[in-house]
């Protein structure tokens, strides 16, 4: 059943969010919804592992970005989910105000500090293909300058962080900036006490992964097996993903230069140090503080183990 409509359509060179219009739900779906650099594919690698219940590598191809139009026709994508009969699993790069909310369905949102998500996506948009930009600029509107800003925007680590904290818009054809990033994290925030929906964090995974995937594990109701579980989280971490990136991630090679080994970078966080400043850093404060609630810095700053359950922490 519906719970809410979006409020909002929202497009770019990138995606359209109009394509969740179309989306049937289906009771047990998943859908994992995340600002960009997050650690997206890295939450599909955990639910894929815990829906089928087998570590051996699987194509993550088999959960579409819905809202992504670059990357396939939304009828190819529809046809593909409508097909499968095992739980499924989508992702979405929208807000959550952007996207169709249903009680059947589940949601994962993934959080990360702000100036990790800028180190990573510094990566990434210096390592996409030509093939890569020339297919999201077959969907470029008149005044649509996200594909043109990607392709100009600097590549020297401190220069990209000065220009992704640049205040300016909102705007979803500024998706590339700080300010689009901090809007996305607002949409979810005041609905965290939606019983299906649970929010995950970056720095939880990274300190915990075993436990972080026994906790998903719970919300989406699937028992844990305790005689195949070491192996799921093995197969879970970045390791492991990077070795089997050729098998899991099928589509890296003609989007990013270098394919899996460039989009699986590092794994890690505070790739900042040592490259910002002091001036820097406050800068980001000063920006996150304007742009969040003291309860949403805090968490996007610490995560769970050390800012507490964010279901219960303070607006």
């Amino acid at each position: 059943m519906l719970s809410r409509a979006a409020s909002r359509i929202l497009k770019n060179a990138a995606i359209d969010s109009s394509r969740w219009s179309a989306y049937k739900p289906r009771s047990g779906d998943i859908i994992i919804g995340t600002a960009p650099k997050v650690g997206t594919h890295w939450t599909l690698q955990i639910v894929s592992l815990l829906v089928f219940q087998s570590a051996e590598p699987r194509d993550l191809g088999f959960a579409p970005w819905l809202d992504a139009q670059f990357l396939a026709p939304l009828d190819e994508m529809l046809q593909m989910i409508e097909s499968q009969a095992h739980r499924r699993i989508l992702f979405s790069h929208l807000p959550f105000d952007a996207m169709p909310i249903y009680d059947e369905v589940q949601y994962i949102h993934v959080a990360r500090d702000g100036r990790d998500v800028c180190m990573s996506l510094l990566n990434h948009v210096s390592n996409m293909t030509t093939e890569h930009f020339d297919r999201i600029a077959e969907n470029r509107r008149d005044g649509d300058t996200l594909q043109r800003a990607m392709r100009e925007s600097p590549r020297e680590p401190r220069e990209f962080y000065l220009y992704w904290i640049e205040a300016g818009t909102s705007d979803i054809d500024r998706a590339d900036r700080a300010d689009w990033f901090f809007e996305t994290e607002r949409s979810f925030w005041p609905e965290r006490h939606r019983p299906n929906l649970l929010l995950v964090h970056f720095n939880d995974l990274k300190a915990n992964l075993s436990g972080e995937m026994r906790h998903i594990s719970a919300f989406l109701d699937i028992p844990v097996n305790e005689a195949i579980w070491p192996n799921l989280v093995e197969a879970a971490t970045f390791d492991s993903m990077k070795r089997n990136g050729a098998q899991i991630l099928t589509k890296a090679k003609y989007l990013f230069r270098g394919g899996h080994e460039t989009f699986l970078h590092q794994g890690t966080n505070e790739q900042w140090r040592n490259v910002l400043t002091g001036a820097d850093l406050e800068l980001y404060e000063k920006r996150a503080h304007t742009a969040l609630s003291p309860g949403l810095f805090n968490w996007l700053r610490n995560g769970r183990s050390v800012a507490g359950d964010p279901v219960l922490m303070p607006d």
